[in-house]
């Protein structure tokens, strides 16, 4: 061990950092459904008796769902999260919590922890790797490299803002760990276990390709949306969704950058094996990388200097002048909603329960000069578009086209892209006539059983409130 080494136990380091009845601890989500260390974490806080925390994750998933015996017991009584999903969030729907979930946007949370809004006293960061003092980051260059996620675009932000921080690892490397994501600077303890994630389910939940017909044809028809829109030339930059029809979308317009002989500049947000393709074919120059979204990606990041990480504040922030963002040409994004003015729903599900993220979507849609959302007419007995979304998430403002089997609508606040799309030959509808389509199908859905208690708040980027989700009645 060396001389000024910060390794102990979990136990010791939830000691040392001064933990006490009532704060915020902090956790990312890199590993998705992968990950150890919030259960693991939690468990131990119960154990030594702690109560009424605020736990403030990037984003809580279906591996989560022990934390409902510790909000019964009041160890967890506040959640700051991007999404919920599976048991949990089922729980949370019904009215577990006496205290409402409050939903943040990547690029909102990332504002929220640099502005003191959201106040993180401990975070607890599980790494890839870690040496003695605490440099830390996704990969490892070790022979006993077990658990690597890539970018820890999520946790940076914590590392810089939160009062303590504890490092949680299961490669314990020479010091220097260089490059490094976390500085030994900011960590104050290094835990190491025998495991922080489970690599081979970063890519579970909502990352998945698709041999669906339907996926296929909405594939087609958002790539020509992208080749026509009017930002699809040499040097133009691009974000894509994890969903089977966005992934696809990447397959058509690799086809005609190379018919054009034109390449992208950077690709931004949540990247894949099929980015990290199109870069390495040398179409696309740079990927500005948030999350690592499977193997190919996290292994991308520790090999390839032109593929960076990026912390969610220079990601997606409103506030930050620097995010990559502000650059961003075109998104292509799922909804599980779509009312008559644009606005989604991508955290509803139609039977009221939370079952997805916020994620970048307020942010990429905002932000970006053409945003595209993809999603199908219906799914199933279950209506996509229609006259009005459950649950408010992005704005209508910020959606200028979305793309369904059906036919395109187009923003009425986008004439210009209206009239580019339809020189292009592409089926433009009116949005009205989708929803009313819909409803032809399959009638008017029953209204959904929702009692009077608040279970989630819904914050839009700019930390105002937006919507709020209710309770869901059996």
């Amino acid at each position: 061990m060396m001389r000024n080494s910060k390794l102990t136990t979990l136990e010791e380091a939830i000691r040392r950092s001064g933990l006490r009845d009532g704060m915020t601890i902090s956790f990312h989500h890199h590993f998705r459904g992968g990950d150890k260390v919030v259960n693991m974490v939690v468990d131990k806080l119960a154990e030594m008796g702690f109560k009424g925390l605020h736990l403030a994750a990037s984003s809580l998933s279906d591996v989560h769902a022990p934390l409902i015996d510790h909000i019964k017991a009041g160890v967890i009584t506040r959640i700051s999260t991007s999404g919920l999903r599976g048991e949990l969030a089922n729980a949370i729907s019904h009215g577990l919590m006496e205290e409402p979930v409050v939903f943040r946007s990547h690029g909102g949370r990332g504002s929220a922890i640099a502005s003191g809004e959201l106040a993180i006293d401990v975070a607890f960061l599980g790494a890839s790797s870690c040496d003695e003092l605490g440099n830390a980051c996704g990969y490892s260059r070790s022979e006993n490299a077990k658990s690597i996620c890539g970018s820890l675009g999520y946790a940076l932000p914590d590392a810089q803002y939160a009062q303590h921080v504890v490092v949680i690892t299961d490669d314990l490397v020479p010091y220097p760990n260089f490059p490094k994501s976390i500085s030994a600077e900011r960590v104050e303890s290094v835990v190491v276990v025998d495991s922080v994630g489970d690599s081979s389910k970063i890519s579970a939940g909502a990352i998945r390709d698709s041999k669906n017909p339907r996926d296929i044809l909405l594939a087609k028809s958002a790539a020509k949306v992208v080749i026509n829109g009017g930002y699809f030339e040499d040097g133009f930059s691009i974000q894509t969704g994890t969903g089977g029809a966005s992934l696809a979308v990447v397959k058509y317009i690799r086809e005609e950058m190379i018919a054009r002989g034109i390449k992208a500049s950077f690709a931004l947000g949540g990247i894949t094996a099929h980015m990290v393709k199109l870069h390495e074919e040398g179409l696309i120059g740079r990927l500005i990388d948030v999350q690592s979204f499977d193997k190919v990606a996290a292994e991308s990041i520790k090999n390839d200097p032109f593929h960076q990480e990026v912390s969610s504040i220079e990601y997606a922030s409103g506030e930050h002048k620097g995010s990559a963002v502000h650059a961003l040409d075109m998104v292509i994004l799922s909804a599980l909603e779509v009312d008559t003015d644009f606005n989604v729903n991508v955290l509803v599900g139609s039977d009221g329960i939370i079952r997805g993220a916020i994620g970048g979507h307020q942010d990429t849609a905002a932000d970006s000069a053409l945003s595209i959302i993809v999603c199908p007419l219906l799914r199933g007995r279950i209506p996509c578009v229609v006259p009005k979304v459950t649950t408010l998430i992005t704005p209508g403002a910020s959606v200028d086209v979305v793309v369904t089997e059906y036919g395109i609508a187009v923003n009425p606040a986008r004439p210009d892209v209206a009239e580019r799309l339809r020189k292009a030959g592409l089926h433009i509808v009116d949005i009205h006539d989708l929803a009313a389509k819909a409803t032809s199908i399959i009638g008017t859905p029953d209204p959904l059983p929702f009692g009077e208690k608040i279970v989630g708040v819904v914050m839009n980027r700019d930390g105002s409130v937006l919507d709020y989700i209710r309770n869901i009645e059996d």
